[in-house]
């Protein structure tokens, strides 16, 4: 058998819990229901660190945020990095970065402070090697993409959420008649976008055409990459991005609208009193939504709450149809059996669990735990409660297409437990988070990290915080067994 294509689907800032294969009915994700069918669903996946950046660079590199240097959104991925994509372009392979990237901070560059003191590195790169990912890179036609951006050949970007367009894909919009200020509309709190909800800033709607959307363009832009890769007869690689359902929340009214939020209920654990609580986390829950900043989280109100997570089960069954185009693609050119196909998302959202809104230094499961499947020819469909890691995901890759890892590596490759769903890859899962700017103001603690088992999760922070949750017996996590006295049994 010829080497087999890869198809990477990712979303941004979706929750394990919000798909229909994983046993949500509100939710219609009829498209990923079906691949689930006839793949291996991972029940027990776990990021590598619960921010964007750095976890989207640990499932590139294999190595974790504290090793390949991203440890937070304000720096990007060294040039000179390694990844599970150019190890595939190397061996012949045509690769495409299609959608969010978010291996350079050009989005995320707001949040870069200057710091005091000399630099502990200094970047000794060529000029502009880290402006790929800026907007205003994208403002004229005239740019020049690299011919190689950490192993991709082809990159088509989305820069932005919801009505918020950068990259190829304003680009793209603009050649379809939108106008610039409909377009940069959402990067304002003020901007002039429809129906903006009184209940939170970011929920509104769209100011441009619905065809314009970022999930059209995602699907649009992969289907065509694969027809073409297909033409010329060589093994393919997609990195299909989806830049939903991360807030700004404002899809197409279809989508928008597409649920009542008086149908939602509320999470189970959304009136957690929180009395033993890491300071930072009652600090947040006390926070009213920004007037101005979208990354700051908070605590939601039940009808903010319920408006959120109405218009994110809406923009996901958006992404689901888009799923299904490109997943029909691989059918209609008869390659559908010789394709890997992967579903992930690179974090997660508290949407309302223990009353808390987006994320930031809180490792409840939430944020931490992601959906995977993983459809891999000549595999047979199961399910597996053993544990994943992000950092596991380029390993199985290049073990599923039999080519060679590159040293640094550190994940495990997730290939036993296709073959056996009672395999086992490993007994715990590291999760690293870091929030640099607190050494220069109050924040969030500087350094979080956890360890999650079989059987549980313990988290501590460099202020010596500390949570203990026995998963089994309370997976809602409302008993923290850290506080109990030492001398107290530790099983619930």
């Amino acid at each position: 058998m010829a080497k087999p294509n890869v198809l990477f689907i990712i979303t941004d800032q979706q929750r394990s819990d919000h798909v229909g294969f994983a046993g949500n009915s509100t939710i219609s994700t009829p498209n990923l229901d079906d691949l689930a069918r006839r793949s291996t669903v991972f029940e027990n996946t776990f990021v590598s660190n619960p921010i964007c950046m750095p976890n989207r660079s640990t499932i590139m590199t294999g190595r974790m945020p504290s090793a390949h240097g991203v440890i937070f959104n304000d720096r990007s991925l060294a040039p000179t990095s390694n990844t599970f994509v150019r190890q595939l372009r190397n061996v012949g392979y045509q690769t495409a970065l299609i959608g969010k990237s978010h291996l350079q901070n050009g989005m995320s560059r707001n949040v870069v402070a200057d710091l005091p003191g000399e630099p502990g590195v200094f970047d000794r790169w060529p000029a502009g090697w880290d402006e790929i990912e800026n907007i205003s890179r994208y403002k004229n036609a005239d740019f020049v993409d690299p011919d190689d951006f950490y192993g991709f050949g082809t990159i088509e970007l989305t820069l932005g959420h919801g009505a918020q367009v950068g990259g190829h894909h304003y680009r793209w919009a603009r050649d379809q008649g939108a106008t610039h200020e409909q377009l940069v509309a959402g990067f304002r709190h003020d901007g002039e976008v429809p129906d903006r909800s009184p209940l939170w800033w970011q929920i509104h709607g769209l100011p441009f055409a619905d065809e314009l959307y970022s999930t059209n363009f995602v699907t649009d832009r992969t289907v065509e990459f694969i027809e073409q890769s297909h033409s010329k007869g060589q093994p393919w690689m997609a990195w299909c991005s989806y830049p939903d359902p991360h807030h700004p929340l404002s899809p197409p009214d279809q989508w928008l609208n597409r649920h009542d939020p008086a149908d939602i209920e509320l999470p189970e654990t959304f009136h957690d009193p929180g009395d033993d609580w890491p300071p930072h986390l009652s600090l947040m829950r006390s926070l009213r939504p920004s007037r101005t900043n979208f990354v700051r989280p908070f605590g939601p109100t039940p009808e903010q709450t319920k408006a959120a997570i109405a218009v994110t089960y809406g923009m996901i069954e958006f992404v689901d149809e888009g799923v299904g185009k490109v997943l029909a693609t691989l059918r209609e050119l008869g390659i559908d059996d010789n394709t890997i196909v992967v579903f992930t998302s690179d974090h997660g959202d508290m949407m309302g669990d223990h009353g808390l809104m987006l994320k930031l230094a809180m490792h409840f499961q939430g944020c931490i735990r992601v959906p995977l499947l993983i459809h891999a020819p000549g595999r047979s469909a199961a399910r597996t409660s053993s544990l994943a890691s992000s950092i596991d995901l380029p390993h199985t890759i290049l073990d599923l297409c039999g080519v060679d890892e590159y040293r640094g590596m550190q994940g495990r490759s997730l290939v036993p437990m296709l073959d056996d769903p009672t395999a086992s890859a490993r007994d715990h899962v590291l999760i690293e988070e870091d929030f640099p700017l607190s050494q220069f103001g109050p924040g969030p603690p500087v350094k979080t990290r956890t360890l999650v088992t079989n059987e549980g999760r313990y988290t501590r922070d460099n202020e010596g915080h500390e949570q203990l949750f026995d998963l089994a017996n309370d997976p809602g996590e409302l008993v923290d067994l850290s506080t109990r006295p030492k001398s107290a049994p530790r099983n619930g």
